[in-house]
C-alpha cells in the first residue's frame, strides 16, 4: 500500500512567504500542503480543523506569535513543529524549542525571503523527519522551566582545569529539548569537559548555547577557535563547522578548531568527527551519547570511543522522539548501555566521579 503525503500547514503573515513554501514543498510527491495561516491564531484554528502531519510556523507574527501559538498548539493538538524565521527572531528559537518545536530553518535574507528557495532542500528533509517524530515523548519530558532534580551520585571535587575524562554527545531532530533535560542534570563540579554536536543552523547554536547556560549548572558556551578544554564546561559545536579537537603538543592543553571542510553526509558539524578526536586524544577517558534524531551519525564514534576503551551510551527507543541515531548506534552494538534521557545523566556522572 502506498505511504500518504505528509500533510503540512504553513503559517506566515507574509503571503509571499506563504506562496513560495508551498510551491516548493507542494513539488516532492511526498509533501502535499493542506492549509496556510496567516498568523498564530489561525495556525491555531487550521490545524484543529485540518489535523496536519508537520506545521511549519514563523515566530513573529500579528494577533498571536509564533510562540503563544506553539503553546496553545502544544496544550490542545501537539504535532510535530517546524520553525522557519529570519535572523530577528534568533532569540526566540531556544523558547520555541523548549516549548515543543522539534526543527528550525533560518530564512536566507530575512523576514521576506524572496530567496526562500535556497533552503528548499533543507526544509523538504526536515518536514520528511519530522513527520517521524512522536511529539508525545517529547513533550513527556520533565518541564525544564522548573529546577530539575540531578541523581544523587555527584562527584567530589571540582577540579577548575583541564578535564581529567571528557562527555561527547550527539543529536539531532528532537534533540535541543532533551540536551536541555540532561544538562540540567549534570552538576557544575563534573571534573569533565562536554562537547556537544546538536544539528542546527548556524544562526541558532550561540542563543541556544545562551540559553542553557543560564539554565544549566555546567558552564555552557558555542564553541570559539582556540578554547581550551576545562572541568565543568559544556561547549555546543558552531553550526556551519565540525568541531575537531588538537592534540597535546609539548604538554600544552586540548585545544577545539573550528574545521569548515565539506561536510560529510550533509552534516557540518558531524559528531563522527569529534568522537574520532576525542577517543585517539583521550582514550579510556572518553564516553560517548547518541541521544534522538534522523540518520546514523554518531554511530562511528561511538566505534571509535568503544575501541579505545571508553564507555558508549544510546538513549533508548521509549524516551527518543526519532529512533534513528541511536537504533543505528544499537544495531551497529556500538552502545554498551542504551538508556532513557536521565539514566543516562546518572551514569555520566557516576563514570566521570571515577576519574575525578
Amino acid at each position: 500500500m502506498e505511504k500518504p503525503p505528509i500533510r503540512v500547514l504553513i503559517a506566515d503573515d507574509s503571503a509571499l512567504m506563504r506562496t513560495l513554501l508551498s510551491e516548493f514543498l507542494n513539488a516532492d510527491l511526498d509533501i502535499d500542503v493542506v492549509g496556510t495561516a496567516r498568523d498564530g491564531h489561525e495556525a491555531t484554528t487550521l490545524v484543529a480543523d485540518l489535523h496536519p502531519d508537520v506545521l511549519i510556523m514563523d515566530v513573529e507574527m500579528p494577533r498571536l506569535s509564533g510562540l503563544d501559538a506553539l503553546r496553545r498548539i502544544m496544550a490542545k493538538h501537539p504535532l510535530p513543529v517546524i520553525i522557519v524565521s529570519g535572523l530577528n527572531s534568533r532569540e526566540f528559537v531556544a523558547e520555541a524549542f523548549q516549548l515543543g518545536a522539534v526543527e528550525v530553518v533560518c530564512k536566507p535574507s530575512g523576514t521576506i525571503s524572496v530567496d526562500i528557495y535556497k533552503i528548499q532542500d533543507e526544509l523538504t528533509a526536515k518536514v520528511k523527519a519530522a513527520s517521524l517524530t512522536d511529539i508525545r515523548k517529547l513533550l513527556a519530558l520533565p518541564d525544564s522551566t522548573k529546577q530539575a532534580t540531578a541523581p544523587v551520585v555527584t562527584p567530589e571535587r571540582s577540579n577548575d582545569g583541564e578535564p581529567v575524562c571528557i562527555i561527547l554527545i550527539a543529536a539531532s531532530t528532537g534533540g535541543p529539548r532533551t540536551l536541555e533535560q540532561l544538562l540540567r542534570l549534570l552538576p557544575a563540579t563534573l571534573p569533565a569537559s562536554v562537547l556537544v554536536v546538536q544539528h542546527m543552523p548556524a544562526e541558532f547554536t550561540f542563543s541556544f548555547a545562551e540559553r542553557l547556560d543560564q539554565r544549566c549548572p555546567l558552564s555552557v558556551k558555542e564553541a570559539s577557535e582556540g578554547d581550551v578544554l576545562s572541568a565543568g564546561n559544556a561547549y555546543i559545536a558552531a553550526g556551519g563547522y565540525h568541531l575537531r579537537l588538537t592534540p597535546h603538543s609539548s604538554g600544552e592543553p586540548v585545544q577545539l578548531h573550528l574545521d569548515s571542510s565539506a561536510p560529510l553526509g550533509s552534516l557540518r558539524p558531524r559528531a563522527d568527527l569529534t568522537m574520532r578526536d576525542a577517543a585517539l586524544l583521550f582514550g579510556k577517558r572518553c564516553l560517548g551519547v547518541v541521544l534522538t534524531g534522523m540518520g546514523d551519525d554518531g554511530t562511528a564514534g561511538l566505534a571509535s570511543i568503544l575501541e579505545a576503551g571508553g564507555l558508549t551510551i544510546a538513549q533508548d527507543r521509549a524516551t527518543s522522539a526519532i529512533y534513528g541515531m541511536p537504533k543505528a548506534a544499537a544495531d551497529r552494538q556500538v552502545a554498551q548501555l542504551i538508556l532513557p534521557t536521565d539514566e543516562i545523566a546518572a551514569e555520566i556522572i557516576r563514570w566521570a566521579a571515577r576519574w575525578g
